[in-house]
């Protein structure tokens, strides 16, 4: 069991357990510091006094709002709170009609918004069950009265526990996982040991070209982080090779946790179109007043009764309000919602369609982000004779056809998938 000076509430594994970066510790210093064994790994009881202490080993989240919180948020906006003081005002001067008509209007907005974030909510919440990911783990090492070894003795043979795939969040701090090419590295890992091992760390670093990992290898602690060459972080994909690692930071510990921690300090920002529909209501509020003063002035100029003119004032001023702008303006956004949905983009909140309708300049890394870094081949030159490849990446598709061949512009195949048939090369 750890040190109780050593324990820690947080899901920040990293700072809790070791003295130094790991990537500053050689490979057998770290697993004594971690008190766990390359060769059969942490023992299941301590595995679970780590998980209560660290946590699940997943980005902190917050917690998705009730329904009813959901709809009552498609109330807030000064353009819907001016259509429910229209409507009460209506109300008040008996004009039911109108009182059930604008009160409709806000409802129908408020029911368009709340089915498509709710919809969207849920579309979010399945992607995220079937992206939940394993680890190739190895558990139920010696218990805390054996000793721990980082390596087998030659006078007492160390048994080895096989690899077992268990969820990813369970992952704890000294827990000694294997990594091969096609992995998701699962957390922060120092490498104990590799075989070839490129990781692509693109989504972390954005560097392109997969980076070549080296387990030995002992660095200084101002190693800037796309050169820790000893280590695999959580989010980036093993690219080739294979490597048996020490986890050493989860959740919100790893490097990509704190990235998550950093966005998710950020207060929220309203949309273009929020500020703009903010501004418009501070107008109409602004021109409902000056309304009601000058018509309820020049009445009682004219001789009229002092509440005969209010009445008259207030409700000139609550029929100039718009009372099909929120639904409109929902509408819209639901529209755009829907051919955004049929274009695989998946939206959360609606007024982020009008956002991305504002924008004018994306500034974006291109290999491997705007791009798929693959390589492609697309004309080949042989001799005399020129040939167009089709197809595209590295998947299995496509043809080689004559330059001289009919193909579509964009070098698509034939709708049955078919090369054409004069597809052979010379021999």
């Amino acid at each position: 069991m750890l040190p109780p000076d050593r324990r820690s509430t947080e899901s920040t594994s990293s700072p809790a357990l070791l003295k130094r970066p790991p990537y500053t510790m050689a490979a057998a210093e770290l697993l004594e510091e971690l008190a766990t064994d390359a060769s059969t790994g942490l023992a299941l009881a301590e595995v679970a006094a780590r998980q209560r202490q660290y946590g699940p080993n997943r980005l902190a989240e917050a917690a998705p709002p009730s329904r009813w919180r959901l709809f009552l948020e498609q109330f807030h906006s000064l353009v819907v709170w001016i259509l429910l003081a229209a409507a009460a005002i209506a109300g008040v001067l008996g004009e039911w009609i109108d009182t059930l008509a604008i009160a409709a209007i806000v409802v129908l907005n408020a029911v368009i918004g709340y089915l498509q974030e709710e919809r969207a909510g849920r579309a979010l919440s399945a992607l995220r069950r079937l992206s939940a990911p394993t680890a190739k783990v190895r558990r139920g090492g010696p218990t805390h009265s054996e000793p721990t070894h980082s390596e087998p003795t030659h006078s007492e043979p160390m048994r080895s526990e096989p690899m077992r795939s268990e969820p990813a969040s369970g992952l704890v701090p000294g827990d000694i996982v294997e990594l091969e090419a096609g992995d998701n590295v699962p957390a922060d890992v120092r490498l104990i040991r590799a075989f070839e091992l490129a990781v692509q760390e693109s989504a972390l670093t954005g560097e392109s070209s997969a980076v070549e990992k080296d387990a030995v290898a002992v660095l200084a602690t101002d190693t800037a982080l796309g050169d820790r060459r000893n280590m695999a972080f959580m989010g980036t994909i093993v690219a080739a090779g294979k490597a048996t690692a020490v986890v050493v930071a989860t959740g919100m510990g790893t490097e990509l946790g704190k990235i998550a921690g950093l966005l998710g300090a950020t207060p929220p920002e309203r949309t273009p179109l929020q500020r703009q529909l903010e501004q418009l209501g501070r107008v109409l509020v602004g021109l409902c007043l000056v309304i009601v003063a000058v018509i309820f002035a020049l009445q009682l100029a004219r001789g009229g009764a002092l509440f005969e003119s209010l009445l008259l004032a207030v409700s000139l001023a609550v029929a100039g309000v718009p009372e099909g702008l929120p639904a409109v303006v929902t509408i819209t956004l639901a529209l755009g919602l829907q051919r955004m949905v049929r274009r695989n983009a998946l939206v959360r909140k609606l007024p982020s369609v009008e956002t991305l309708g504002a924008v004018s300049v994306i500034c974006s890394d291109k290999t491997g982000t705007l791009t798929r870094n693959e390589m492609t081949v697309r004309e080949l030159v042989a001799g005399e004779h020129r040939y167009r490849v089709t197809g595209a990446g590295y998947a299995p598709q496509g043809a080689i056809v004559p330059a001289d061949d009919s193909l579509p512009a964009d070098g698509s195949l034939p709708a049955d998938g078919s090369p054409p048939a004069d597809d052979s090369l010379p021999a």
